[in-house]
């Protein structure tokens, strides 16, 4: 029955209800007296509840409908209102439905080709950092350690504390280069990718550990980066906004042949604060291998970042 028939009959109901009162034995003086009165006030408020409540009955699927709308993200797939009832509101919550199938299958495209532009441009500014700037704070240093050698005493130490400064400052663009391009997770594999990963981030105030669960079925290589680079974006929130002392990275099978990848801290956890660009570039990157990532507080308090793989992303490349 369509939404119009539907409002018409429900609006038909409380009229003919109306008019059987008509015939009732209750009948109208002239003036109306008080109790007459009474009894109009009580059927006109009685007519007025009982409209409103078909309508709200009648309407319901639609209330239903407009609240999915209004919370729909594209960044959490597969959710999907009801498809209940007949008519025009069964028609238009399956038509959006299926826009939101469209919109997320695009969404998962068009993010496909950003991030891999990331990527690109991530290696070609590593690329650079590596061989040009690398390259000429190299030679600097040489230059500094070769005029060191010859110039007087009082000079030599303030030589040395630029040498100092230079070979800081080689060591910082190197690992620019390094997160920025990934090459232990190309050259070796991921594990060995996600152990360079947690020493890196190991501080005197901040201690991580890599815990790699034998066993693991082969990942192919897109599937490998979102891993990887979800470790590192859940590092690095760990490190400059939780206040965490201790990380903790797991690698492990999950039943069916998947894999799940977890970044747990002990900090202040998210709280109430909405998800900023780091959580919602790590599901962008998800999106990519139709995966599911959880981020919520953790057993303990603080903040797990989950990353669950089926198996239909798992191909042929080793770690």
């Amino acid at each position: 029955m369509s939404l119009y028939w539907r409002i018409f009959l429900l609006n038909a109901a409380v009229l003919v209800v109306a008019v059987l009162l008509l015939f009732g034995p209750v009948t109208v003086s002239t003036p109306v007296l008080f109790g007459e009165a009474i009894v109009l006030v009580a059927g006109l408020v009685a007519m007025l509840v009982l409209n409103a409540v078909l309508l709200r009955i009648g309407l319901a699927p639609l209330g239903r409908l407009s609240r999915a709308m209004a919370t729909v993200d594209l960044l959490k797939p597969g959710v999907r209102p009801q498809v209940t009832g007949q008519g025009e509101i069964a028609e238009l919550t399956g038509t959006f439905n299926t826009m939101l199938d469209r919109l997320e299958a695009e969404r998962a495209t068009s993010s496909g080709r950003v991030l891999s532009a990331l990527e690109d441009e991530r290696q070609r500014i590593a690329q650079e950092l590596h061989d040009e700037v690398g390259q000429t704070l190299t030679a600097v240093l040489l230059q500094i350690k070769h005029a060191a050698d010859r110039i007087p005493e009082p000079v030599r130490a303030d030589l040395h504390q630029a040498q100092e400064t230079t070979r800081a400052s080689l060591d910082e663009i190197r690992r620019i280069a390094r997160r920025l391009r990934p090459g232990v997770l190309e050259e070796l594999g991921l594990h060995s990718a996600l152990r360079s990963l947690a020493a890196e981030f190991t501080t005197s105030r901040l201690s991580v550990s890599a815990h790699i669960t034998p066993g693991l079925s082969a990942l192919d290589a897109a599937t490998e980066l979102v891993l990887y680079r979800v470790a590192q974006e859940g590092l690095t929130n760990a490190a400059r906004h939780s206040g965490a002392t201790r990380v903790e990275v797991h690698l492990r099978p999950v039943p069916g042949g998947g894999t799940s990848l977890l970044v747990r801290d002990d900090g202040r956890g998210l709280g109430s604060a909405p998800e900023g660009a780091g959580i919602r570039g790590m599901r962008e990157r998800v999106l990519l291998i139709d995966a599911e990532l959880l981020v919520g507080a953790g057993p303990g308090g603080g903040t797990d970042v989950c990353l669950n793989v089926t198996a239909d992303q798992h191909g042929g490349s080793s770690s």
